[in-house]
């Protein structure tokens, strides 16, 4: 286990990126709380990172990406609704469910053959995951325990479970990201928690996109 600063951000993304292609977990700042991540398209790291986080595969991770368009590698089809709402809203706290791609190959847990992804509002994670590509991601605590807002509460929590530790002062906390699931059968869309953005927030965008 290595604890290293953003502030020295070669090294910390260095040693981070050594971790995640060693199938290891490593911790990051994210807008809202501390994450830990894994290569989701290797199945000892997914396993490692529930290890981690004491959680079954019935309780599968989100994938964080760096941009809509990494997002779009990952679905089978991102509807222009959901894109429109990608747009105006990411990077920040909107997690997106959508069907994934069959050739995939990866083993998030039971997904449905869903995937929700999100792009996080922090700088030093997006430029990692520009490096990586997209990660596993789930909050840096043990299930049922409060998730870590700086980096001493992660340690403690999680302690050797977690290869690498990135430093980036206290996280803001606070809501967490709203969630959605597409039908792109239909182009509807469910809300299945409501956090940072409300509905009334990604109405009038889908509105408007059905408008143009």
């Amino acid at each position: 286990m290595v604890v290293v600063s953003s502030e020295k951000l070669g090294y910390a993304l260095d040693t981070a990126q050594q971790a995640i292609q060693a199938g290891q977990v490593v911790c990051l700042p994210t807008d809202t709380v501390y994450g830990i991540g894994a290569d989701p398209f290797s199945y000892d790291a997914v396993t490692a990172l529930l290890t981690a986080k004491s959680r079954t595969r019935a309780m599968p991770p989100p994938v964080l990406v760096s941009s809509v368009e990494q997002a779009q590698t990952l679905v089978a089809q991102l509807p222009d609704s959901a894109r429109a709402v990608m747009a105006e809203f990411w990077p920040g706290a909107l997690t997106v469910i959508l069907p994934a791609r069959e050739e995939l190959g990866w083993d998030l847990g039971e997904t449905f053959g869903t995937v929700a992804v999100r792009m996080p509002d922090d700088a030093v994670t997006l430029e990692f995951l520009r490096r990586v590509g997209p990660l596993a991601v789930t909050s840096a605590n043990k299930t049922g325990q409060k998730p870590a807002t700086d980096i001493s509460r992660a340690v403690e929590q999680l302690s050797d479970a977690v290869a690498v530790y990135i430093d980036g002062g206290t996280s803001p906390g606070g809501v967490p990201s709203t969630i959605i699931r597409w039908n792109s059968a239909d182009d509807s869309y469910e809300v299945l928690r409501q956090g940072a953005l409300s509905r009334e927030d990604l109405t009038r965008v889908i509105k408007l996109q059905e408008s143009a």
